[in-house]
């Protein structure tokens, strides 16, 4: 196997005998099989007139896209299902056997590229590749709340079957990359709409950082259409709902907070489950990405949805909850309460934009200086400590934008108010860096400027490929001096980051006093 599509890749360069995310290698060789059969479904797709496409098969490119995300589906008995049916919907033929798929597997993997095309045409393939699997990870959520976008659609088609047919001109590879930016904004703003025509606008309010006496499940992942249908299937039964990890943003939308038993959040980010889920003493449902290899201890009560799956974990087809809460109303339970405070939810850029007068009126005041958005992906590695000190080290007349489970580096801190307005801002989970994305357009409008003339800086962290479509996201509307840590990617050769340099002055992150210096000194 090799496989440097995360952060946290072995020795900073790739996972070549088992991932770093738990991911053997035969499953590994499995997905780089279904992308490239996506590929060959694209391709095929590409050469008919979108109204003349079979239907679903721009779902089942999306589903194999999202399958492929870090830290999503483990299970080579699914993997090997998806392969067969989208091999069938491609056209092509494969092995009979499992042996006979890993060999085919091998001669379409990263490995194989890089010798073939060379580590910068393959590291900016790869780029577009994670920026479509970011893509399709959202327009999945969208498409589960009803609402898709040919535009979209078309896209992800265009871009896979030019990487189906061996795409290797860098100029031509770079504008389809930059193009992909322009296809996430679009599907970042398809995901807002859904997410809150379904839920409401998020809303600022207090959620409960622990526990209560009773029976309980907790949800972790990202899927807010699943949480609903839970909350909905345990009223009247007495077991109560904690969120975890990046479901924690739920409590923002008054059509889940209205549930009186969504009771508060429980545990941090996504790599912390194995200790945290072992002392949950209730059913656990994972709704999305971000599953790590269960312990022994939980793996009995723990359940997977949707598109994530880990082998011998049982999972939900559809939305039927039945055996979770079974398995939740036959566990302890808790018998006390707890809580570490509470943390504020909900500002969303309706809610943001509407305080616009006083967002405005605190920046002509001077009370308001600069804005910092400080959010992404976290991670266990030890340098993301930087985002913490970071934070607390910014001058008191900065406000904080934060989003994604990268806002778990600053929770625990009191950064004060500024007037009525707190200067920790969480706008909700990574896709809602949509949200910062609208707050810094209306603030740009407001003050006739352009967004790189605004009082804003970008200190994003990442892990896995949603955040590289964010990025691309940022890049397509031009905003340049984004700050990106802890690591940079693997993928990204010297000679393409010299690209996003030039372009975009895209830069590491450095030092905490030498960044605050360089921020402060702008």
């Amino acid at each position: 196997m090799f496989c440097y599509q995360c952060e946290q890749t072995a020795r900073g360069t790739g996972c070549t005998e088992i991932g770093v995310c738990g991911k053997s290698s035969d499953a590994a060789g499995l997905q780089d099989l279904l992308l490239d059969l996506a590929k060959s479904l694209a391709l095929g797709l590409a050469a008919v007139p979108s109204g003349l496409r079979p239907v679903g098969s721009h779902e089942m490119i999306e589903s194999a896209l999202f399958a492929t995300v870090t830290n999503v589906n483990f299970d080579t008995e699914r993997l090997e299902t998806m392969i067969r049916a989208i091999a069938e919907a491609a056209g092509r033929d494969l092995p009979r056997d499992s042996a006979g798929l890993n060999v085919l597997a091998e001669r379409v993997g990263i490995a194989a590229r890089r010798r073939a095309d060379g580590d910068d045409v393959t590291g900016l393939q790869e780029l577009l590749t994670y920026g479509l699997k970011g893509m399709a990870a959202y327009a999945h959520h969208a498409r589960r709340l009803g609402k898709t976008s040919a535009a979209v659609d078309e896209f992800t088609v265009e871009a896979l079957a030019a990487l189906a047919r061996g795409e290797s001109d860098l100029g031509r590879l770079l504008d389809l990359t930059l193009r992909c930016g322009e296809a996430s904004v679009a599907v970042l703003a398809l995901l807002d709409v859904a997410n809150t025509g379904s839920f409401g606008p998020q809303t600022p309010g207090a959620v409960r950082m622990g526990h209560v006496p009773g029976k309980a499940i907790l949800v972790s992942g990202h899927d807010l259409g699943d949480l609903k249908a839970l909350l909905e299937q345990t009223e009247g039964t007495g077991i109560n709902i904690y969120t975890h990890g990046e479901m924690l943003p739920a409590h923002a939308y008054p059509e889940l907070r209205r549930h009186a038993h969504l009771a508060g959040h429980f545990g941090g980010a996504w790599m912390w489950q194995r200790r945290e889920f072992d002392t949950f003493p209730g059913a656990i449902l994972m709704t999305t990405n971000c599953i790590q290899r269960p312990a022994e201890t939980y793996a009995a009560r723990l359940f997977t949805c949707g598109p994530v799956a880990w082998p011998g974990i049982a999972h939900v087809v559809g939305q039927d909850f039945s055996a979770v809460i079974a398995a939740a109303q036959q566990a302890p339970g808790f018998t006390d309460s707890a809580s570490t405070g509470e943390h504020q939810v909900g500002f969303g850029h309706h809610a943001v934009l509407g305080l616009a007068d006083t967002v405005v009126g605190a920046i002509k005041s001077g009370a308001v200086k600069h804005f910092a958005v400080i959010g992404g992906c976290d991670g266990t590695d030890t340098g993301r400590s930087y985002y913490t000190d970071l934070a607390a080290g910014l001058p008191q007349d900065w406000v904080i934008m934060t989003l994604g489970c990268g806002k778990f580096r600053l929770l625990g801190h009191d950064y004060g108010q500024i007037g009525p307005l707190p200067r920790l801002l969480d706008m909700g989970q990574c896709n809602d860096a949509f949200s910062a994305i609208k707050v810094a357009q209306a603030l740009a409008e407001v003050f006739d400027c352009g967004l790189n003339d605004l009082p804003l800086s970008l200190i994003l962290s990442w892990y896995e490929q949603k955040a590289v479509c964010v990025l691309l996201a940022l890049l397509h509307l031009g905003v340049r001096n984004i700050r990106i840590g802890p690591s940079l990617p693997a993928f990204v050769t010297p000679a393409v980051l010299q690209v996003l340099v030039d372009k975009f002055n895209v830069m590491p992150v450095g030092g905490v006093e030498d960044d605050l210096k360089a921020l402060t000194a702008a």
